[in-house]
């Protein structure tokens, strides 16, 4: 059963809101104690520099209207984006990630602050590719990715290159090897004090001839076709050559083992060398008239009320809130869905909702309850239309569930105090138990005394999807990291997960400063995995009317080797930012927040740019003048129910039912929607 996950947030972000009303009460009655009150507070120094892993202090001076110093103490301490730092209630930041760091001081209710530019951890490790023999007079790109001690990518640095027998081969600055006679050398790679050294090996120039297959070539943009180079020599063809693939024109792209692309329809030339041979073929590219009408069938309407999660079953959905309820709509008349039973629960955001195969117990996740007893609750669902409370599990997640997603009698949980998996068994839906925890062990992680309590910082798990024994976790900063939960690949089960592999990204250099970014979303869908980021500001408020700004990439990865994931495409909508997905029969439905719907085409092998490929199928504006924020969209995620319907839910406007429909006709360029 597959599953899709919610909204990326530790807490509803605004600065104001991280704080409480008494930090200003409590504080304005200390400083009139004082005999003043405090007109402003002065941090300092008010900028600093700082790496990746270190601790920093300031000082803080509070002062009245005629600059007099007040004896009064901070407060409160606060620092974000929260999964760049973290401050404890002495003052002390923690930083873990890099990037631009605000950190804010309370003192007599007046709010002081000062800035971190947290530098990147240093590279103290090189990936470099092994090469083909080259023959004499060939060139190779070397393939080189230097990391940090967490195994964080850095593309932005220089990196140094030399041979140790230029006389064999040299290699420039931008890591191009040239073979200049037969023997061997060593090409070394270094940043800092990192280095790494790839053995090249070059043969003599004995190439009589070069041939592509296929010579000609017909495709539509987003297909692939795989290239083949045979190379010739006066005794046959060549094993294993070392062959330089390039493409004419702008729009298309080939890859080092013969793999072209196309973004844009039109003809392009293919080119492969080794030594002084080249040959050619030729491409003609058509476009891919993806596009599909999308007919919005049905609405129901939330009011005031912000909708998160959705989830489909039989003729009833279910739709979380960012409050303390949960709708049921009977949608057996999709047209008009009707709501039979909302559903009360102790929580400021109840984030997630999902139910087992068979409809009969439902899971909801649970965030900010009065309580502080958050955790997931098990609902009754004998009556679809009106669920019922029939156990809860709170015991070591109290901090706040965010995401779960239900496989067998497991569910596999987010738990938001310590940025861990847990795994509950409900075989006995009355007495819920844990079974396992799982986490990542980051170097940079930080218990913390936060505002709130006790909390483990630098450490964020936002999503879970099981499929076929292997659970894919989107761990924000940490990228994808793949457990065995019962493949049997590693020997794990539900009660004893696995790692198996992990790909990290480097969201800082993906977004830059000031945004909250990591991997939010997994769908695994054949031999990919769908990883989607999400990214906010480091300061909002999801409470406010006012548009928030978002982005988003959906990095396509392939797992054909699950022991070594690897990016080969991404989706990227430049009006959007990414959220929940689901794909089914090579077509994935998404909301893409301010991008509204959005439904692909992701048929056959993927590589490259998705979007400007024109795999979009088609797009709905879910933006509505009765909308919480009226007439902005805030799509949420999308669930195909089987019987040919998509059902989008947006945050802003409610549930959307639409029916995806005909291709439409061959150069239209309408847009799809109402």
């Amino acid at each position: 059963m597959s599953r899709h996950s919610c909204f990326a947030l530790k807490l509803t972000i605004g600065l104001l809101a991280l704080l409480p009303a008494a930090a200003f009460t409590v504080g304005s009655a200390a400083a009139q104690q004082q005999g003043g009150s405090v007109k402003n507070v002065e941090v300092t120094p008010a900028t600093m520099e700082a790496e990746v892993g270190q601790q920093v202090t300031f000082k803080v001076v509070a002062r009245d209207a005629n600059g007099q110093d007040l004896n009064l103490k901070p407060m409160i301490w606060f620092a974000s984006p929260f999964d760049l730092a973290a401050a404890d209630r002495s003052g002390k930041i923690s930083l873990f990630n890099p990037g631009e760091v605000t950190v804010g001081v309370v003192v007599g209710g007046k709010i002081g602050h000062a800035r971190i530019i947290v530098k990147p951890a240093p590279v103290v490790k090189i990936d470099l590719a092994p090469v083909n023999p080259l023959t004499v007079l060939s060139t190779a790109r070397l393939s080189a990715v230097a990391r940090t001690a967490g195994g964080d990518p850095r593309s932005q640095v220089l990196i140094n290159w030399a041979s140790d027998n230029p006389s064999v081969a040299v290699v420039d600055a931008a890591g191009v090897v040239t073979a200049v006679a037969p023997g061997k050398a060593n090409v070394k790679a270094t940043v800092d004090s990192a280095s790494a050294t790839t053995p090249i090996v070059v043969v003599a120039n004995t190439i009589r001839g070069i041939a592509v297959e296929p010579r000609i070539s017909s495709a539509r943009t987003g297909d692939v076709i795989h290239f083949k180079a045979r190379v010739k020599n006066a005794s046959g063809e060549v094993k294993e050559p070392s062959v330089r693939w390039s493409v004419s024109g702008e729009g298309a792209l080939i890859e080092q083992d013969g793999g072209f692309v196309a973004e844009r329809p039109g003809s392009y030339i293919v080119s492969a060398s080794s030594g002084t041979q080249t040959a050619i073929a030729t491409v003609v590219v058509s476009p891919r008239n993806a596009a599909r009408e999308l007919e919005v069938i049905g609405r129901a309407k939330t009011k005031d009320t912000q909708v998160s999660e959705e989830w489909i079953i039989g003729n009833y959905l279910y739709a979380a809130t960012i409050l303390d309820k949960v709708f049921t709509y009977d949608i057996s008349d999709p047209a008009n869905p009707k709501l039979t039973d909302t559903l009360k629960v102790d929580a400021r955001i109840v984030n997630d909702v999902s139910t087992t195969a068979d409809g009969k117990i439902g899971v909801i996740t649970r965030e900010g309850a009065s309580s502080r007893k958050n955790g997931i609750v098990f609902l009754d669902l004998a009556d679809p239309a009106h669920p019922k409370v029939l156990s809860e599990y709170t015991e070591t997640v109290t901090g706040g569930v965010h995401s779960a997603f239900v496989n067998d009698h497991y569910v596999y949980l987010t738990d938001d105090a310590t940025g861990s998996m847990r795994v509950i068994d409900f075989k006995d839906v009355k007495a819920p138990k844990e079974v396992a925890r799982w986490q990542f062990e980051n170097p940079n992680v930080r218990e913390v005394d936060e505002p709130g309590g006790p909390a483990t910082a630098g450490r964020y798990l936002h999503d879970v999807q099981v499929k076929d024994g292997l659970a894919y976790l989107a761990y924000w900063r940490d990228g994808l990291i793949i457990l065995d939960v019962g493949s049997g690949i590693k020997g794990g089960r539900p009660d004893k997960p696995v790692f198996v592999s992990q790909l990290r990204l480097n969201y800082n250099e993906l977004y830059g400063n000031g945004w909250l970014a990591g991997a939010h979303a997994v769908f695994r869908y054949k031999n990919y995995v769908f990883v989607g980021d999400e990214v906010f500001p480091g300061e909002f408020d999801i409470s406010s009317r006012l548009r928030i700004p978002v982005r988003g990439i959906v990095h396509i990865v392939d797992v054909s080797d699950i022991n070594h994931p690897r990016k080969v495409a991404e989706y990227e909508v430049p009006e959007g930012g990414s959220h929940n997905m689901w794909v089914i029969d090579d077509v994935l439905y998404m909301g893409y927040y301010s991008g509204g719907g959005r439904v692909l085409d992701v048929s056959g092998e993927l590589r490259g740019d998705l979007y400007r490929q024109g795999r979009e199928i088609g797009r709905l504006f879910t933006g509505t003048p009765d909308g919480f924020r009226p007439n902005l969209p805030f799509t949420w995620g999308a669930q195909p129910d089987g019987k040919g319907l998509v059902y989008f839910n947006d945050i802003n406007s409610g549930i959307w039912i639409v029916k995806l429909g005909k291709n439409k006709e061959k150069g239209s360029t309408s847009e799809p929607g109402t």
